[in-house]
């Protein structure tokens, strides 16, 4: 039995002893027996908790930043109405700091043999599934001495998605594309591009791609339009060892190379091209293969959803394998992955010749600006320091990207606001060169 405040606030006016506090219902009887007697009444008569009944519906999975709603129906079986206080328990990053409180706890009222609907409003602050821990519910007699109380596992899982908030660069590297595409005026014609159509001449338009035959069976001069490769193999690599768990401002590596690789995707789907995902530090974390172009993005969100980085030294060789295993043919292979001078030299470049030999390789790499500031510090002996630091830093990144572009390596080095629209940049110059 719970005993309110407001027995609590009777005790501090001296209406009932301080005895009545006491745990022990014996002694409370024997202090004060008619307010005690009161108060048994009261919670023989709150509606009892235990026989209580909970059903969930509502929102399964949500982006980060974004509300979820989860509805939780209390069925009251009793013959006694229920008045309580519940409180519908989740991981604290289910809200924002600070809200919690208001957010999970609920007054309900549900008369007997009813049912009430309620709702628990989340707003994820971080990646992953949420898990309903539990509800608990203190259920009041109709003088609100006493109260009955008990807890109910109700489970129910949230997926936070990520927040792919470089879609908004999508439409822009899309019109680039149409343009690549030879569906807007602006016709490049690059190596290993695939003839798409006949013309008329403008001025302006490369002597090279007139059509002489087709010229002379027309009163016009006729010039080939081309457009890039269909169908081409992409393979989006994430490096989930330890180093994409470092922090570059706000977020984490891992969570700036999801954000960049999911642009990728949606881009290259639209492109006509086929994209996988792996994930690897020891062993494979997550994999995508083989999806169409309209369940490829929706997979590749699911899959990285729960995604975590692993506090361990990525194993370049098995994550190599892993790669040429998932890519049988020629594609292109997109390695999210750190720019750091000793897992770079001891452990991806003696395995880059397997991968460069058959596929073309490119490193996108998250870059702190807080390294960019500090090379631009002036002003005090403490700035200077920190200047020198910020230009050895940046130095070392790119002698290390030099190391890996003298084995024919691409390499995207950017910030974690500039990282996907350098991708896109980068994937569409492939496409627009013929390379890919």
């Amino acid at each position: 039995m719970a005993l309110t405040g407001r027995t609590a606030l009777l005790a501090a006016l001296g209406s009932l002893p301080v005895g009545i506090l006491a745990p022990s219902w014996t002694g409370m009887l024997a202090v004060n027996a008619p307010l005690s007697l009161a108060i048994l009444c009261d919670y023989a008569l709150a509606a009892p908790v235990r026989t209580l009944r909970f059903t969930r519906s509502g929102d399964t999975s949500v982006r980060l930043g974004e509300r979820a709603d989860v509805q939780l129906t209390i069925t009251n079986p009793s013959a006694r109405r229920l008045s309580a206080d519940l409180r519908d328990a989740w991981p604290p990053s289910s809200w924002v700091a600070g809200t919690e409180q208001a957010a999970s706890r609920h007054k309900v009222a549900v008369p007997a043999g009813e049912r009430r609907r309620i709702t628990t409003t989340l707003r994820p602050t971080r990646r992953g599934d949420r898990h309903a821990e539990r509800v608990t519910v203190r259920s009041y007699g109709p003088l609100g001495l006493a109260a009955r109380q008990s807890n109910h596992s109700v489970p129910w899982t949230v997926r936070v998605l990520p927040q792919f908030a470089s879609r908004k660069h999508l439409p822009s590297r899309l019109a680039r594309l149409r343009e690549l595409d030879g569906r807007t005026s602006v016709l490049i014609r690059g190596q290993g591009t695939e003839f798409d159509s006949l013309r008329d001449y403008v001025p302006g338009d490369d002597t090279r791609s007139i059509d002489w035959r087709a010229t002379a069976r027309r009163t016009t001069v006729a010039v080939r339009t081309w457009r890039p490769e269909r169908d081409r193999h992409i393979l989006v690599v994430l490096d989930t060892g330890r180093t994409s768990a470092g922090r570059v401002g706000d977020v984490p590596r891992l969570d700036a190379a999801m954000d960049a690789a999911l642009l990728l995707t949606a881009l290259a789907s639209r492109a006509g091209d086929r994209v996988d995902l792996l994930a690897y530090d020891r062993r494979v974390r997550a994999q995508v293969q083989g999806r169409s172009a309209g369940e490829l993005l929706p997979a590749m969100v699911n899959a990285l959803a729960p995604l975590e980085p692993e506090l361990v030294e990525t194993d370049a060789r098995g994550l190599s394998a892993a790669a040429l295993k998932s890519a049988p043919r020629r594609s292109l292979i997109v390695l999210f992955t750190g720019l750091d001078a000793a897992p770079i030299e001891e452990g991806l470049l003696p395995v880059l010749p397997q991968l460069t030999q058959r596929h073309t390789v490119l490193v996108a790499a998250v870059a702190d600006p807080h390294i960019q500031e500090m090379s631009a510090a002036r002003g005090d002996v403490e700035a200077v320091y920190d200047a020198a630091a910020g230009t050895q830093s940046q130095a070392q990144r790119r002698r290390t990207a030099e190391q890996l572009q003298h084995h024919g390596v691409i390499v995207v080095d950017a910030t974690p606001d500039n990282l996907a629209p350098a991708l896109a940049d980068a994937y569409l110059a492939l496409k627009a060169a013929g390379k890919l």
